[in-house]
């Protein structure tokens, strides 16, 4: 059982699945100085805090400071009792029904079941409300304990009550067996045979294949394998045969990294595909073989911001290689191998920590620092497609509806109408050869240009830039500057809530609130400004900038610099020696 997350942000990292064993004591007499003032430290709080320690708490804060020292988000603790937790996020692998879910009105609810998973095969669908778990209401039950309930070990069964429907729907009870689950990291464009398998095609006529990679999982290589299989990628160029490939990396955090080397040595016939380099000379260098190597057909690869590690492996190899051309926008920059080793004096414990930098073919580093003006992999000249935030989520949204699946059309429990059917918003194959239909449907402008760009590739034999090709990088840099000075102009707006706040505070602290000057508001709500127009002038009253009011959120702007209202200057006082009328 897992939980869908949404993308904007998101967990982008994950490993790279680089397993090590063996462990060197630190340096000094005895091997241990370095320990001799922690253990004093130890000591003395054993001894003499006023109230009994937990010691497993602070063995945990100890060593989670030592790490935190390091200033690596990559390198962390695993405690014993995270172990199991953190083998499943990182090999998509667990024991239970099979669904994802989400909390909606206090209840568990199911997003969408897995393929081919217990709840799948029992009937649950997508929007089912999970009343009970073994009798027991999960309304207000926090999900990671409703996902507790529902894991287990194979072969035992959990009782459901769900409700179908919406609220006061039918209720139906459900015995699943629970089993081992496999997430499926390799999906194609849409659900075909009532929902129950993806279609790799994307355009018939022009053989030209869609594969997407969500993560870099154990089981990924053989996934993608087979999808490749069943597009008669060994065939390319004869009919029937694979013609045109396009590879969706977008939002693919990662993974093994021998998912990636596998996947790049399918398109590459020789050569380095990566490297990676630790303290010292420590270098191993990853090559391509020739055994496997399929046709030379063209290949388009979709990468955006939060494609990261393994999936920046693949890309920069391809790309490098002259094999791909990439299209989007340049990825996350998450070029660090980390190591996972098993702490023999803490049984069941785990470190995971940063062991080496990965290096393209072409010897660019993928890691992003404070100090880099390049990183990851940029699209290949003529082909960038930058998408806003507004876009990104419309993508999303109706990526998500077509993922969904509903269902198996198999005999409904007693009551419930007959399901109509198992996919989620179904298309018109003829509608997915079309770029503008995929832009407009399906939100999807990058998608629509690397198909425009891969059926121009076919029908001519050359690859056509989708847009300009000066200034690229200049243009990719300026997007990522855009994308902190949001980021910054955001904080400094909460820093002036937050003063305003203080402000409020300490005036209610000496008695003096009501002699202060509104900082909420500098006209009435209602007032309707947009459309409306606005002079700037410095201190000594010489105009700076006339401007246009084009949005809603002026007054908040103008708040969150500190702006406040003039306030005039009472009239003097009236005296007895002035006139009077």
């Amino acid at each position: 059982m897992r939980t869908r997350q949404m993308i904007l942000m998101l967990t982008l990292v994950f490993l790279l699945g680089v397993f090590v064993s063996g462990m060197t004591q630190p340096s000094g007499r005895n091997g241990y100085t370095f320990l001799d003032p922690l253990i004093e430290v130890y000591q003395i709080v054993q001894d003499n805090y006023v109230d009994k320690p937990d010691n497993l708490k602070l063995q945990t804060a100890a060593i989670n400071g030592m790490l935190e020292a390091l200033d690596d988000p990559y390198t962390q603790y695993i405690p014993p009792a995270d172990r199991a937790a953190f083998q499943k996020e990182m090999t998509q692998q667990f024991v239970g029904i099979g669904a994802e879910v989400n909390t909606q009105g206090g209840y568990l609810t199911i997003v969408s079941p897995l393929e081919d998973s217990p709840a799948y095969n029992a009937g649950i669908k997508a929007g089912d409300r999970v009343l009970e778990i073994e009798g027991v209401s999960t309304f207000n039950v926090p999900i990671d304990e409703c996902i507790a309930k529902l894991t287990g070990n194979p072969g035992e069964p959990v009782h459901l009550l769900v409700e179908r429907g919406g609220p006061g729907g039918l209720q139906i009870p459900f015995t699943i067996v629970r089993d081992k689950i496999v997430v499926k990291a390799v999906k194609g464009l849409h659900r075909t045979d009532g929902g129950t398998k993806w279609d790799f095609v994307i355009d018939p006529e022009r053989h030209i294949g869609y594969v997407r990679l969500t993560q870099f999982t154990p089981t990924a290589a053989r996934e993608f394998a087979n999808a490749l299989t069943e597009l008669n990628a060994d065939k390319a160029g004869t009919d029937g045969g694979l013609k045109g490939l396009i590879i969706d990396l977008r939002g693919d955090p990662g993974g093994v990294l021998d998912a990636a080397l596998a996947i790049a040595d399918l398109f590459i016939k020789d050569g380095v595909i990566a490297s990676v380099k630790g303290r010292g000379n420590n270098e191993d260098v990853y090559r391509a073989k020739a055994d496997g190597t399929l046709p030379d057909f063209p290949i388009a690869i979709l990468v955006n911001g939060q494609s990261a590690s393994a999936s920046e492996i693949v890309a920069g190899a391809l790309s490098d290689h002259d094999r791909a051309v990439v299209v989007g926008t340049r990825t996350f920059g998450k070029g660090l191998v980390q190591a996972v080793q098993s702490l023999r004096k803490a049984e069941g414990g785990q470190i995971k920590y940063t062991a080496q930098r990965y290096y393209l073919p072409s010897g660019r580093l993928i890691q992003r620092t404070d100090q880099s003006d390049t990183w990851g992999v940029d699209p290949t000249p003529g082909f960038y497609i930058p998408m806003t935030e507004d876009e990104q989520l419309a993508r999303l949204l109706a990526r998500r509806d077509r993922d969904i699946l509903v269902g198996p059309q198999a005999t409904p429990p007693e009551g419930e109408p007959p399901a109509e059917s198992a996919g989620a918003k179904p298309a018109e194959p003829a509608q997915w050869t079309d770029p503008n239909w995929i832009e407009t449907e399906l939100k999807d402008k990058q998608l629509a240009g690397a198909l425009k760009a891969m059926q121009a590739r076919i029908d001519s034999g050359q690859w056509t830039p989708l847009n300009s090709t000066t200034q690229q990088s200049e243009k990719i840099n300026l997007a990522e500057k855009h994308q902190l000075e949001v980021g910054r102009e955001r904080i400094l707006r909460e820093l002036a809530r937050v003063e305003r706040r203080l402000q409020t505070l300490d005036a209610v602290e000496v008695g003096d609130a009501t002699t202060q000057t509104p900082l909420t508001d500098l006209w009435p709500n209602e007032i309707d400004l947009v459309g409306g127009h606005m002079d700037v002038f410095d201190k000594s009253g010489n105009l700076i900038r006339s401007l246009d009011i084009t949005g809603p959120n002026l007054e908040r702007w103008l708040i969150d610099a500190d702006v406040k209202p003039i306030v005039p200057e009472p009239a003097p006082a009236p005296t007895g020696s002035e006139p009077k009328s």
